[in-house]
C-alpha cells in the first residue's frame, strides 16, 4: 500500500545469533568461577600437598623411583607455573639424575628454565641440565658430544643469569670440561707424533695452545709442539713458540732442555756468510 513502508522483519537465525551476542556481552564484565584451590584435575589442594610431603619424604631417602612417582603426580594435579608444580619437576628430574636417566633429566630441568624463566629455580634447572650432559661424557677418548651440549649449555647459563650463584658454578663446569677438551685433543696429538705424522700433531697441538691456554696439559702440549717443529725444520716456528713458552710458563718441567734460554751476545753467524 502506497505510503506504507517495506519492514523487513529479522530472520529466526539472526535472532538466535542476535541472543547469543547478548548473553555474550552480559558475562563479559562476569569473574570466572574458581575453585578452592589450583589444582588440574580436581583433587583439593589439601590432596596435593599430602602427595607433595609423600613425594619429600622418599625424595629425601634417596627413593627415586617412588619420590618420580608422586612427584609426576604433583606436576599433573598443578598448574605449570605454580611454584609447586616448578619445585616438584626440578625434584623429578634430580629424580631421573639419580637412576641415571640423564636425558630424561636434562629434559625436565630444561622445562624448568625454558617454560619458567624468571623462576627462582630456573638458573639452578640450566645448570643441572648441563651436568645431566657432562654425566654421559667421562672419559676424553669417547665421543664428545654430550661435553659439547654440556659446555654450550653452561656458556648459556653464563649468558642468560650472569649474576646468578648458579652461573659461578658453571664457570667451574666450563673449566672442568676445558680440560677435558684439551686432554682428548692432547691424546690426538700424541697419536700422530708417535706416527710421524708431525704436521697432524702440530695442527692438533696448536689448537691446544690457542683454544685451551689455561688447561694443566698446555705446557705439555707446547713442549710436544716445540719438538714437533725441530722434526720437520721449522726453525722460526720453534723459536716463536719457545719464546711463548718461556714467558708463560717458565716452570714447566723440560722446559730447559726442550728451549734452552738464548746465551748473551750476538747470534752466531749462519753457515755460509
Amino acid at each position: 500500500m502506497r505510503g506504507w513502508k517495506r519492514v523487513l522483519l529479522p530472520s529466526r537465525a539472526a535472532l538466535t545469533a542476535l541472543a547469543l551476542l547478548v548473553a555474550a556481552c552480559g558475562h563479559r564484565g562476569a569473574k570466572p568461577v574458581t575453585g578452592p584451590s589450583p589444582v588440574t584435575t580436581g583433587i583439593s589442594r589439601d590432596e596435593v600437598e599430602a602427595l607433595w610431603a609423600r613425594a619429600k619424604t622418599e625424595y629425601a631417602r634417596g627413593h627415586w623411583r617412588k619420590a618420580a612417582t608422586l612427584l609426576e603426580r604433583v606436576t599433573l594435579e598443578v598448574p605449570d607455573r605454580d611454584t609447586l608444580a616448578i619445585e616438584a619437576r626440578f625434584r623429578l628430574a634430580e629424580c631421573y639424575l639419580g637412576q641415571k636417566s640423564q636425558l630424561q633429566a636434562a629434559r625436565e630441568f630444561r622445562k624448568v628454565s625454558d617454560d619458567t624463566p624468571d623462576a627462582a629455580l630456573a638458573p639452578d634447572a640450566l645448570l643441572r641440565a648441563g651436568d645431566a650432559y657432562a654425566d654421559l661424557w667421562r672419559r676424553p677418548e669417547l665421543d664428545p658430544t654430550y661435553g659439547q651440549t654440556a659446555l654450550a649449555t653452561y656458556q648459556e647459563l653464563v649468558n642468560r643469569y650472569p649474576d646468578s650463584p648458579a652461573t659461578a658454578r658453571g664457570r667451574l663446569r666450563i673449566a672442568e670440561l676445558e680440560e677435558f677438551f684439551a686432554r682428548k685433543e692432547f691424546k690426538a696429538a700424541e697419536y700422530y707424533y708417535k706416527l710421524k705424522a708431525y704436521d697432524s700433531a702440530i695442527l692438533y697441538l696448536k689448537d691446544i695452545a690457542a683454544t685451551y691456554p689455561r688447561a694443566a696439559v698446555t705446557p705439555a702440549a707446547l713442549l710436544r709442539l716445540v719438538e714437533s717443529y725441530r722434526k720437520v725444520g721449522y726453525a722460526e716456528d720453534l723459536l716463536e713458540t719457545c719464546s711463548y713458552i718461556r714467558r708463560y710458563h717458565p716452570t714447566s718441567p723440560g722446559v730447559d732442555a726442550s728451549c734452552p734460554a738464548p746465551k748473551d751476545g750476538p747470534a752466531p753467524p749462519s753457515a755460509g756468510t
